[in-house]
């Protein structure tokens, strides 16, 4: 059961890869023609131009993918309505056992009682026999005998009858028992048939299901990004996503992660690019000791020293919710905390709103 209801986890985590036209706007302004993620501008770099690449793949399933999760869909709906069917063979079923059980009692008391009939026939015929061959004799006796047999036999006639009717009834309810029980082990065999079905599909599109392997090689890239980005950043190179500004590389990812936290329920926003004029200011009003010496955690509030920020090259988001700064006990930062891996942002420990591609 542990390990169905992991690779359900893993079907639904998959599921909310996919959406729809929104997803398909995004698609067209980060993809070549040849569905590979596509350089925003000529200055980026080669391993930010590959991380984007990977996110694109990790987050946007094949035709593959959506086809069989459309078709496990189906068959769960069809192992929902088998178990319906179940539920209703055995109900079925166990009328049919009580009514078969009756029956046979029934019968039996029947045969029972024709039994008991016949010989009280057989007892009144021979009595008749002895009682006409008595000397002298006597018609009084005689008579009496008669109407005894003419009794016994109507009793016979009459217990033949209820039996050749309970009889009937049996054979009906051995029938209907008969029926019952293939019909219920007709329903569990579809069952079991459609479960192992699932099963099979479960553990294909978990197969098909790369998005983790993607993910992974772009988080061991993320340091060589930073580096590269460093080395030729312009602000060219950055975008809007939701009115937060963020390096074109980490635009479509960041877009996504937004997108789903509001399916979620969690609306995010926050800021993202800033200049080094910026950082210099914040700097300062965060009370550094020195704007370009002293580290972030000697500052009122953590401020990375100039230049070395990753709002600087808008691989970085502070994050806020409902106009607040995310809090470590906030409905935003455990959505993240639980989700923003998948899109190729990690969170510095010591900063709930802080979240970038490298966790620094």
């Amino acid at each position: 059961m542990r390990q169905d209801h992991r690779a359900d986890q893993r079907i639904r985590t998959g599921a909310r890869r996919f959406l729809g036209a929104a997803c398909i706007a995004v698609l067209a302004a980060v993809l070549t023609t040849t569905g590979t993620a596509a350089p925003a501008s000529a200055a980026v770099p080669a391993a930010a131009q590959k991380w984007s690449s990977l996110m694109w793949h990790s987050l946007t399933p094949t035709p593959q993918y959506v086809a069989l999760r459309k078709k496990l869909a189906d068959q769960r709906s069809s192992l929902s309505t088998r178990s319906a069917r179940i539920t209703q063979a055995r109900a079925t079923h166990g009328a049919a056992q009580t009514s078969l059980t009756t029956a046979v009692a029934a019968d039996a008391a029947t045969r029972t009682s024709l039994a008991l009939a016949t010989e009280a026939l057989t007892t009144a015929r021979n009595k008749l026999t002895l009682v006409s061959r008595e000397r002298p004799r006597s018609g009084t006796a005689v008579t009496a005998a008669k109407n005894a047999v003419a009794a016994a036999a109507t009793t016979v006639t009459a217990r033949r009858a209820e039996a050749r009717t309970t009889a009937a009834a049996l054979k009906t309810a051995q029938a209907a028992s008969g029926a019952a029980t293939t019909g219920l082990d007709r329903a569990v065999e579809a069952w079991r048939t459609m479960y192992a079905a699932i099963k099979i599909n479960q553990q294909r599109l978990i197969a098909l299901d790369k998005s983790a392997q993607y993910a992974s090689q772009a988080a061991a890239l993320s340091r060589t990004v930073v580096t590269e980005v460093r080395a030729s950043f312009k602000v060219a190179d950055t975008t809007s996503v939701n009115g937060i500004t963020v390096h074109r590389s980490v635009a479509f990812s960041f877009r996504r992660m937004l997108a789903d936290a509001k399916a979620d329920g969690v609306v995010l926003s926050g800021g993202g690019f800033r200049t080094r004029q910026r950082q210099i200011e914040l700097r300062k009003i965060n009370g550094c000791p020195d704007v370009w010496t002293a580290p972030a955690s000697s500052c009122r509030v953590p401020t990375a020293i100039p230049g070395r920020s990753l709002h600087e090259l808008g691989l970085a988001v502070d994050v806020t919710a409902d106009g607040r700064t995310l809090g470590a006990d906030s409905p935003g930062f455990r959505w993240l905390a639980a989700n923003a891996a998948t899109y190729g942002f990690v969170n510095l420990p010591s900063e709930p709103w802080h979240w970038s591609i490298t966790g620094g």
